[in-house]
């Protein structure tokens, strides 16, 4: 009884604790400061959580967002999101190349470019914007139109859609934040990249940084244009407030490693055969479909050729074909050549990073032969057996006779009683062979001697 009271008094503060809103951070000096960094390449996962970062860090009142970088570039599809997300903030975002020996290359000019400030530390370096798929791709000679002109063959085409995509992609954010534009085309069509120094004496970033306070304070009272406002940066002594991971980041950054998606997909996959081969097992049909559908999230997040997956699919189908109705491995040994060339075909990029490394193919492709040749070499041993079971298992055995009888009497046969019938008159006691079954008549006659 003594404890009602206190305990009621502790409730009620902890009710007051949880109920009081966390107050936003001021500018000034109780202002704050929200950094995200990556080291890598840009993908899912790092662009998620950018976009993540710029949007909490909104809805709390911080002053602006750092987004610190050392990456060799990434994918397509995160860039343009962290971009959008960039543009469209109602929150100052600093983009800053650190540490010492950093850069921001391909995808990292793109988010430089876009930033309201952009800054980096003395020894690194930004560029290098080219699409990366195409940089390696041959040039294929068109044909000579009526003129005498050479038109570009499709595959030309092609490339230069995407480069001039790039190019007015980037000068378009270039135009916005007054930045160099002519570079801007420079380090797309022709992989062009400077220093920390070339870069600020260029315009294509706003300051040079040795660190973050030394970031801040530069900044500090700085007229920033928002899309809906203008705000004067006071942010000299802000508390930098760094963004952790969380689970979310964690899940995305494995099931969008290529090799880990992929080995979802497949691992699923012979879960589910597993099951098929032995129904009620329940577990790996569980496993198989939580890989699976993992497998396919990550997948749909990455630059996937359909047409290799396609393939992949194709490759496991005729496997498991050959598991349920063997072909002495004519469909097994397509579907394994058919898998190994959808595996290689299965990212449509030449990222750094987002490939599926050949050993984990092969690993994969020796796996699935294997397992091909032992269903292929147990089908063959099965189909050599003796038959043990069924009608065929008890033609050629022995039965007793019972009693004597002309045609039709009855007799002992497997421990059981059998109505049977004979061609020949047959004494009790008689052993008897089995020369058929007509559904639960034995066909019998005496055995000679």
């Amino acid at each position: 009884m003594r404890l009602e009271r206190p305990l009621a008094w502790l409730l009620m503060l902890l009710g007051l604790v949880i109920a009081i809103p966390e107050p936003l951070a001021e500018e000034g000096a109780g202002a704050e400061v929200w950094m995200v960094s990556f080291d890598g390449a840009l993908g899912p996962a790092a662009g998620d959580l950018i976009v993540r970062s710029i949007a909490n860090a909104q809805a709390a009142g911080a002053v602006a967002l750092i987004i610190q970088m050392d990456t060799p570039g990434g994918l397509d599809k995160a860039m343009r999101d962290v971009v959008k997300a960039i543009l469209s903030a109602d929150i100052v975002v600093i983009s800053f190349v650190h540490p010492d020996g950093a850069r921001a290359a391909s995808a990292g000019t793109y988010i430089a470019y876009a930033s309201h400030i952009s800054a980096m530390s003395p020894a690194t370096n930004i560029g290098s914007s080219t699409p990366v798929n195409i940089a390696p791709t041959p040039s294929i000679p068109g044909e000579p139109d009526e003129k005498g002109e050479v038109r570009p063959a499709p595959q030309d085409a092609m490339m230069k859609k995407i480069v001039n995509d790039a190019v007015a992609y980037l000068q378009g954010l270039a135009e916005l934040r007054g930045r160099n534009i002519e570079w801007a085309e420079e380090t797309v069509r022709e992989g062009a990249n400077l220093r920390a120094s070339a870069a600020l004496a260029k315009n294509v970033i706003d300051l040079i940084a040795k660190d973050i306070p030394t970031l801040l304070a530069a900044v500090d009272g700085r007229e920033i244009e928002l899309p809906n406002r203008t705000v004067t940066l006071d942010v000299a002594g802000a508390r930098v407030v760094l963004v952790e991971t969380d689970w979310r980041h964690e899940l995305l950054e494995v099931i969008t490693d290529p090799s880990i998606a992929y080995g979802l997909l497949i691992f699923g996959v012979y879960a589910l055969i597993l099951e098929f081969y032995n129904p009620g097992m329940v577990f790996p049909a569980v496993v198989g479909v939580i890989c699976l559908l993992l497998g396919a999230y990550g997948m749909q997040m990455l630059p996937v050729n359909y047409a290799g997956l396609a393939l992949m699919v194709v490759g496991i189908g005729m496997m498991v074909g050959e598991a349920f109705t063997p072909t002495l491995g004519a469909l097994g040994v397509a579907g394994v050549v058919a898998f190994v060339m959808g595996s290689i075909m299965l990212m449509d990029t030449q990222q750094p990073g987002y490939e599926v490394p050949i050993l984990i193919i092969a690993a994969f492709a020796v796996t699935s032969a294997a397992l091909t040749l032992f269903t292929v070499g147990a089908a063959v041993r099965a189909r050599n057996q003796e038959v043990v079971t069924g009608k065929d298992a008890m033609v050629g055995k022995q039965a007793e006779a019972l009693e004597d009888f002309e045609s039709q009497g009855r007799v002992r046969a497997f421990g059981e009683i059998w109505q049977a019938e004979s061609t020949k008159p047959v004494k009790e006691q008689a052993v008897l062979k089995i020369v058929a079954v007509e559904g639960l008549i034995l066909k019998v006659q005496p055995e000679d001697g």
